[in-house]
């Protein structure tokens, strides 16, 4: 019984007359950010869209230009890639109608989950076949998927001057519409 006392009492000694030493241990994470750019119009299932200009009802009187379009949404994701500070979004027509201007104002973007800088919209008067700015200051973010997040594009049509009106031929002619989003 003696002999197991000591033991007990030398055991609990030297965990207390020993000075306790701390110990640490690391490991690395990697992390991997992909580049994103893409680019989207909503809602996809209506996005084809129909404008007339309606016939006047009284000789003298010009055509009527259809009702602005505001029913279509940009929606984009972006994540910058090394030295670009911000990104745009451009548009472009595939070709000129005679007469007729095509206007197209993109509004700042909105959304409940909006993550990010979504940029600044602006306003173009009249379409070209090159790119023309239209969405700046984007920076790494998503717009939001629901069918009214992200920036909304409202389209009108004019026949501008009357030398425009003077160019304008009846018929049907469609136009694609395209904007990218870049550096």
């Amino acid at each position: 019984m003696k002999n197991k006392f000591l033991f007990a009492f030398t055991a609990v000694l030297s965990f207390f007359g020993k000075e306790l030493i701390a110990q640490t241990d690391n490991h690395t994470i990697g992390i991997t950010i992909p580049a994103v750019t893409m680019i989207g119009i909503a809602p996809s299932a209506s996005k084809n869209l129909t404008m007339n200009f309606t016939a006047p009802t009284t000789a003298g009187e010009p055509i009527v230009a259809p009702a602005n379009n505001s029913t279509l949404y940009l929606q984009y994701s972006s994540i910058l890639t090394g030295p670009a500070t911000t990104r745009k979004i451009s548009v472009k027509t595939s070709a000129l109608i005679n007469g007729v201007n095509i206007s197209v104002t993109a509004a700042n973007p909105t959304a409940t989950n909006l993550l990010g800088q979504g940029g600044t919209g602006s306003n173009v008067p009249a379409l070209a076949v090159t790119d023309t700015p239209l969405i700046s200051g984007i920076t790494s973010c998503a717009t939001g998927i629901l069918a009214t997040d992200g920036s909304n594009i409202t389209y009108s049509l004019n026949t501008g001057t009357a030398s425009n009106y003077a160019n304008l031929r009846s018929g049907t002619t469609s136009v694609t519409i395209t904007y990218t989003l870049s550096d």
